[in-house]
């Protein structure tokens, strides 16, 4: 008999959900496209499910450049206009235009501090944040870190960078454990 793999509630029965969870949320990234990606993502899902977003990841990959920073924030106004035609993502003009702003004042952080990398991981002192979560419910949308990170990028020039994304980003990039205590990958590596 197979024993049954213990994990966090949220990803459900959800093929695509639960290879999402085991593979990629809450495991620390450095990588500054990964970083690119995740904050597109999330700036995508504001007043949507996660699901809806993970279903047109590959999408927002292709309308996006694979998430070449360099290459968005070079995006011109015919390529928000063909965007805002692309079927395999969000077509939100706002959000659209958001993530080349974004784009830009990304590069701009990586110019001043080296990497985006070592910039925003300063919010959490450099280190993973252990929620300690025993259900679903025991997980915040906001954390005093992600309101630091929200206003900090604001002021960057950000968009699209509330609390909540932000918290959810840092979920995302592994910068807060939330995986419930007793699923296999609280512990990540």
């Amino acid at each position: 008999m197979k024993k049954q793999v213990q994990r966090c509630e949220w990803p459900k029965e959800d093929a695509l959900m639960v290879a999402y969870h085991d593979k990629e949320w809450g495991v620390p990234v450095h990588d500054d496209q990964k970083h690119f990606e995740f904050l597109v993502l999330d700036a995508f899902q504001a007043g949507l499910s996660w699901k809806t977003i993970l279903y047109r990841r590959e999408g927002f990959r292709k309308a996006f450049a694979n998430f070449d920073v360099v290459k968005v924030a070079r995006f011109t106004d015919k390529q928000v206009e063909k965007l805002m035609q692309d079927e395999g993502i969000i077509r939100n003009r706002l959000k659209i235009t958001g993530t080349i702003k974004n784009a830009k004042a990304f590069i701009a952080i990586q110019k001043e501090f080296g990497s985006f990398n070592d910039y925003i991981w300063q919010f959490t002192g450099k280190k993973t944040i252990n929620g300690k979560r025993k259900t679903m419910k025991d997980i915040p949308a906001t954390s005093k870190e992600s309101d630091a990170m929200s206003i900090a990028l604001k002021k960057r020039g950000f968009t699209f960078v509330g609390s909540t994304i932000c918290y959810a980003y840092m979920q995302a990039a592994g910068m807060v454990n939330d995986h419930a205590v007793d699923c296999f990958r609280h512990t990540i590596k």
